[in-house]
C-alpha cells in the first residue's frame, strides 16, 4: 500500500473508534484514571470521557485523552500523547509533546511548541505557529494546514486539505495530496497549494488529484508530480 493511503487508512480506523468509543465509568477526576467531566492533569497524565483535559504551564505529564472534548495544554508544559476523538488539541508556547492525535477536531502549535512524533486529524485544521517544529508526519483528510515559520520533519498528508506553506517555513519529506481510498466519497473540492517566499520544500510534491498549486519565486521545491507550478512574485498570489 502506497505510504499516502496507509497514513489515511490510520485516519479512518481512528474515525470508526470514534464511533463505537465506549470508555469506562466512575474513576478520578483527574490524573490517569478515566472520569466524566474536565479534568487538570496531574503527573501522571488526565483522562476523561466527557470533558476538557487541561495542563497547566510549566507542568510536566504523561498521556492525556477524551472523547467529547478539548485538549489544552499550557506554556512550557511536557507530556506524551495526547488524543481525542471529538474536540480541538492546543499546544501552549514552547510545550512539548510526542505525538497529537484527534478526529474531528483542529490542531494548533503556538510559538515553540514542539512534537516529536505525528500531529494527525481526520476532519480538522492543522496549523504551526512561529518556530513550532513537528517531527514526524502532518496528516489530516479535510482541513486547512498552515504553517508560518514553522518546520515539519516527515513531510504533509492530506486529501481535501488546502495547504499554507509561509514565513520561511521548512518542510522535509515532500507534499502528497491524493484521492480517497476506495469506497469514501468523492471530493468536489479543488485543494489550493501555496509556497510562500523563503519556504523550502525537499523531497517530492506528488498530487493525486487536481489542485492549484502556487509556488513563489523565491521558494524552493522539489520534484512535483501530477500538477504545474504556478510561479509568482510578491508576498502571495492573486485570486
Amino acid at each position: 500500500m502506497p505510504r499516502g493511503y496507509q497514513r489515511i487508512a490510520v485516519l479512518a480506523a481512528l474515525a470508526a473508534v470514534g464511533g463505537c468509543f465506549n470508555a469506562p465509568q466512575g474513576g478520578s477526576s483527574s490524573g490517569p484514571a478515566f472520569g466524566n467531566g474536565n479534568v487538570t492533569a496531574d503527573s501522571q497524565g488526565g483522562h476523561t470521557v466527557n470533558g476538557t483535559v487541561r495542563v497547566p504551564d510549566g507542568a510536566k505529564t504523561g498521556d492525556l485523552s477524551t472523547v467529547n472534548g478539548s485538549i489544552q495544554v499550557g506554556d512550557d508544559a511536557t507530556l506524551a500523547a495526547a488524543q481525542t476523538v471529538n474536540g480541538s488539541i492546543t499546544l501552549g508556547n514552547h510545550t512539548s509533546a510526542d505525538s497529537l492525535t484527534t478526529v474531528n477536531g483542529s490542531i494548533s502549535l503556538e510559538d515553540g511548541a514542539r512534537v516529536s512524533h505525528a500531529v494527525r486529524s481526520v476532519n480538522g485544521s492543522l496549523t504551526l505557529h512561529s518556530g513550532a517544529d513537528v517531527g514526524g508526519s502532518l496528516i489530516n483528510v479535510n482541513g486547512t494546514i498552515d504553517l508560518n515559520a514553522a518546520h515539519v520533519g516527515g513531510g504533509i498528508t492530506t486529501a481535501n486539505g488546502d495547504i499554507t506553506v509561509e514565513g520561511a517555513s521548512h518542510v522535509e519529506g515532500g507534499i502528497l495530496v491524493q484521492k480517497p481510498p476506495s469506497g469514501w466519497f468523492q471530493f468536489t473540492h479543488e485543494p489550493r497549494i501555496v509556497i510562500g517566499p523563503g519556504s523550502v520544500v525537499t523531497g517530492d510534491l506528488r498530487f493525486d488529484r487536481k489542485v492549484e498549486l502556487y509556488v513563489s519565486d523565491k521558494a524552493k521545491i522539489g520534484r512535483v508530480i501530477g500538477a504545474t507550478p504556478l510561479r509568482y512574485p510578491g508576498e502571495g498570489p492573486v485570486g
